[in-house]
């Protein structure tokens, strides 16, 4: 189901018996006067993906699997590689296979958009496995466990590809990344196929969704709605508020207590208490012992045996639904969210 290589638009290399010129979008780095064309920006805001219920109809749209990771940058240049997170984090250190991979790729200056993600036994991205490999939430360690899963193209020796169409992009970064690469850096493949479909065969191999992008558009910053996301499973954002004591689970950790933001303020959507192991459960309850509070931070409604905390973690949260009373239903604990990675809060 993969898309064959495509011919390269008109408008972005034009004759190609003609040498490459392109007119600087800004001043000039000093520290890259060798260049001749684009100036390299040292951050890209990313593109996110607008969440919506149902696949897009219409030839534009292509397709991808939703990957469950760590998004990143990898920035390619003269002086070295550089992985940043999507909050702008360097976390270069922390990924080496991705890190020498890059290091081997046939290019001068680049840079590409993907995921960090650690696949299971069946080739699916899991989230929790990731963390674990980084050495939980907190921790600062390096995982050689992660690849990339390389899914745009951003900057490529020497032209700033942002203004450029997909089809455009998509193209030059599968001259850089071939697809059915086994390495740290792989090519996040295109798949013709009608969205309904898709969806029905990602939902039934316990894929976390699929991801509709417009062909035709630029790679613009912001949630504008040039790529959208489409989930088997709801899984978002939230800031846990407190926990329920329980002796008889992990951590002693019963359930916990969530929270959403609405207009500004932190409302109480009700809590979870599946998805825990031992070690994600213990660290969890050591990071949340440091957080403790005499009086709650949100309304949680009259409840026993429970320790409140200062609203500053957040929690990735899977659940099928909502009640009719704004709380989250069928809801499982898939792990901490980081600063690092622009931990949202779910906006009611």
């Amino acid at each position: 189901m993969t898309k064959p290589p495509r011919k390269p638009s008109q408008p972005l290399l034009g004759d190609v018996d003609a040498p490459i010129r392109s007119r600087a979008r800004r001043r000039r780095d000093p520290a890259q006067s060798q260049l001749l064309l684009d100036p390299m920006p040292a951050r890209i805001e990313p593109c996110l993906a607008l969440l919506k219920r149902r696949p897009p109809k219409g030839p534009q749209w292509t397709y991808e699997v939703k990957w469950d990771g760590y998004r990143l940058a990898v920035h390619i240049e003269p002086s070295g590689v550089r992985i940043l997170t999507r909050g702008g984090h360097e976390w270069t250190e922390r990924f080496p296979a991705i890190l020498a991979e890059a290091r081997r790729l046939p290019v001068s200056t680049a840079i590409l958009d993907g995921e960090a993600v650690v696949l299971d036994a069946h080739g699916r991205s899991d989230f929790g496995m990731l963390q674990q490999s980084l050495g939980g939430r907190g921790g600062k360690g390096s995982s050689r466990d992660a690849i990339f899963m390389a899914f745009d193209l951003l900057y490529f020796d020497g032209h700033d590809l942002t203004g450029t169409e997909l089809t455009s992009r998509r193209h030059l970064l599968e001259g850089l990344v071939p697809a059915g690469g086994e390495d740290a850096i792989r090519l996040s493949e295109e798949i013709e196929a009608d969205g309904e479909q898709l969806l029905r065969i990602a939902c039934e191999h316990d894929l976390e969704g699929i991801i509709a992008k417009d062909r035709n558009s630029p790679y613009r910053s912001g949630r504008l709605g040039d790529w959208l996301k489409i989930k088997c499973i709801q899984s978002d954002g939230f800031v846990i508020v407190g926990y329920e004591k329980s002796a008889a689970s992990f951590g002693g950790i019963g359930r916990l207590l969530l929270a959403a933001r609405k207009e500004g303020e932190l409302i109480y959507v009700g809590g979870v208490g599946t998805g825990f192991n031992e070690r994600s459960a213990g660290e969890l309850r050591e990071q949340m012992d440091k957080l403790i509070i005499a009086k709650p931070a949100v309304d949680t409604g009259r409840k026993r045996n429970v320790v409140f905390i200062e609203p500053k973690l957040v929690a990735e949260i899977e659940y099928r639904a909502w009640t009719h009373d704004g709380k989250l239903r069928h809801a499982s604990y898939k792990g901490p969210r980081e600063e690092e990675d622009e931990a949202a809060i779910y906006e009611l």
